[in-house]
């Protein structure tokens, strides 16, 4: 049953080829052939390894500024704490996430285990919230990558000095330019992802064995670092209960495994193999970076002077890059600054393709998005248009931007890991539920720490958490008018009713005890209302709703005989419109006028009624039923009748 709006009359060509090109892979439900919960395979998939690195434009393009980030939070502590992170890594968000890849393979991630566990609003609810938290740790990827890329470009010795108060234009251009790519679409991101990617990872490889090298060839370098460790921390313990402390500053090192389920249906295959090829893009991704954080933290530590990372120094934000200066000279520095800014322009494509891939599958599902959010290009055109609104609220800031960032990633995985360790209680898992809760302890120490040293990141989820809950009620509350029906069919008993009746004379009842004193009452109001004879072939139209949280519904008509009367039976997620999307396919099935007959609903607030339908599914049905027949019939002649006694 097709609920989208014709277009307009009158409209340009101009206009109707722009609305095309920005709705083109758009896929509309077809009423008769897709349920409510139908998974809309992407238009291309590809390699897990090429899916890898659209994630890992994101996660490894941190080594541009987490060995800096480390040295400035824990000093020549730094090795430790990026050996705890990593361990953190391997040990917590790895397993983790490679649970959530089996459980939530169709790219909904975490978020779809946790609506899961509470159904109803309670679960739509908490996945409005968690979005928040999503599009906090996405959008802020964006900004802060591209605003980092902008630091990398104006810091190098050949980019001209007057550009050099240019940093929300610079990051302004790459945002859009980001943007501009998504525009054309997927497969054109992935490409540019694995060689941006192959291109990085090579030359870290230089950079960081490089300097490997140097740490081995001057053992007083390493005496010096070793003796400014002890005297700072007298015992292992101490070390390591500072280097838990300082963790939580370095959590942007943890980004990327969110967005790896995210982009699960990108992964080519069945879905056992998206489930392993997704495992295996998890597990390499973490197995390379942990060894260029380890190598990297152990090398800036020990070459490079404390003070060059402070704010104002030759390391600050690009420790590797100074390195790549230092030890190899200012061609080939200039070269890895080209290939860091590259990769950190483009790991916003992780973070967008994450978005792309979650908000559609939940916000338009729920009703809470209208249709066109569906599509590609006006999403990655909204998406773009905030994050310009964020680089100019944080003035292009990388430091400013890092407290939201570690809180939408802190905030995502945690909300992981709770869901992977009550999956496991579920199935009586004891060693995985201990394990797992474990896991979901350390991240909520951690995400409780954040926020506490950095509130700026809470009080920007909290925003995105409002801006999203708001909208998506309102967006709920304009599209609750449609018809919201996915399919009907009629079980045999149902189809021979209607095709045994002469005209379609059906009476709405609200089920209660279903006793044959209920529906001889009803019969008798039929006939004082409405003047409607048992002999017309009356037939009696209930509707029960389950779960009124969800938007649309398939509906199964069930044909019943109960003392004597004739009943059909549906559930569905509000009464209105299954009543009214019902009366349309019987017109079209049987080319005759169906006809409705209510009773007058109780007296009662119109507000209240109003609340009780975008709620509870309920609300004044008669008035509601005629007008989703008018929005969805224009001709009257041609609609439904609705008649209230």
């Amino acid at each position: 049953m097709n609920t989208s709006t014709p277009p307009r009359t009158g409209s340009t060509h101009g206009e109707s080829a722009l609305r095309r090109w920005l709705l083109h892979g758009l896929s509309r439900t077809d009423a008769r052939t897709t349920g409510p919960h139908h998974e809309e395979a992407p238009g291309h998939r590809h390699a897990w390894w090429q899916v890898m690195c659209l994630t890992g434009v994101d996660y490894f393009s941190t080594l541009g500024y987490q060995p800096g980030i480390a040295a400035l939070a824990a000093g020549a502590l730094s090795p430790v704490a990026t050996l705890l992170l990593v361990a953190l890594t391997l040990l917590g968000a790895l397993p983790t996430y490679r649970a959530v890849a089996e459980e939530s393979p169709n790219g909904l991630g975490s978020l779809s285990m946790l609506e899961k566990l509470l159904p109803g609003w309670r679960g739509k609810l908490l996945v409005l919230f968690l979005l928040g938290f999503v599009a906090t740790a996405f959008i802020v990827t964006i900004t802060l990558s591209a605003a980092d890329a902008t630091a990398h470009v104006l810091h190098n010795p050949f980019v001209p000095e007057a550009l050099a108060g240019e940093r929300v234009p610079v990051t302004l251009v790459l945002i859009a330019a980001l943007g501009g790519v998504f525009l054309l679409g997927f497969s054109e991101a992935i490409s540019i992802a694995v060689v941006l990617v192959a291109v990085y990872l090579t030359l870290n490889v230089v950079v960081v064995g490089v300097a490997v090298e140097h740490v081995l060839a001057e053992p007083r370098l390493v005496a010096d670092w070793y003796g400014v460790l002890t005297a700072e921390h007298s015992s292992p313990l101490g070390m390591v209960a500072v280097a838990l402390y300082v963790m939580p500053k370095l959590a942007l090192g943890l980004s990327g495994f969110e967005t790896g389920v995210a982009v699960m249906p990108l992964v080519r295959g069945d879905l056992t193999r998206r489930i392993r090829g997704a495992r295996k893009l998890l597990t390499t991704a973490a197995l390379i970076m942990s060894v260029f954080l380890i190598a990297s933290s152990v090398a800036t530590t020990v070459l490079i002077p404390a003070a060059e990372f402070a704010e104002g120094g030759r390391a600050n934000g690009r420790a590797l890059a100074y390195l790549a200066h230092a030890y190899l000279g200012d061609w080939f520095g200039t070269a890895y600054d080209l290939s860091t800014i590259a990769i950190l322009w483009f790991a916003g494509a992780s973070a967008l393709a994450g978005l792309l891939n979650i908000v559609p599958r939940y916000l338009p599902r729920y009703g809470m998005a209208p249709d066109w959010s569906r599509a590609t290009r006006p999403m990655v055109l909204v998406f773009t248009a905030v994050s310009f609104a964020i680089t100019l609220f944080f003035d292009a800031d990388v430091e400013a931007q890092g407290g939201a960032y570690a809180t939408g990633v802190l905030a995502l995985i945690l909300s992981a890991a709770v869901a992977v360790t009550l999956s496991a209680a579920r199935r009586r898992r004891a060693a995985a539920t201990a394990g797992f809760g474990t896991v979901t302890a350390l991240f909520a120490y951690a995400t409780v720490a954040n926020v506490i040293e950095r509130p700026d990141g809470l009080v920007i989820a909290a925003f995105f958490v409002a801006f999203i809950v708001v909208t998506s009620l309102v967006s709920r509350a304009t599209r609750s008018t449609e018809l919201r029906v996915t399919r009907i069919t009629l079980d045999d008993l149902a189809r021979r009713y209607i095709n045994e009746a002469g005209e379609i004379h059906l009476v709405a009842n609200e089920p209660h005890a279903r006793d044959c004193a209920e529906y001889v009452g009803k019969t008798r109001e039929a006939w004082e209302l409405h003047r409607l004879r048992s002999g017309e072939g009356v037939l009696f139209l209930e509707v029960t709703v389950p779960d009124a949280s969800e938007f649309e519904s398939e509906l199964r008509v069930v044909g019943e005989e109960r003392h004597g009367f004739r009943i059909l039976r549906m559930e569905s997620t509000t009464v209105a419109n299954a009543i009214a999307a019902l009366l349309l396919y019987l017109r079209d099935e049987t080319g005759k006028t169906p006809h409705v007959y209510f009773h007058w609903a109780a007296e009662g607030n119109p507000i209240g009624a109003l609340l009780r339908y975008l709620v509870f599914g309920g609300g004044d049905i008669p008035p509601l039923t005629r007008e989703v027949l008018r929005q969805a019939e224009p001709d009257p002649a041609r609609r439904p009748l609705v008649h209230v006694g």
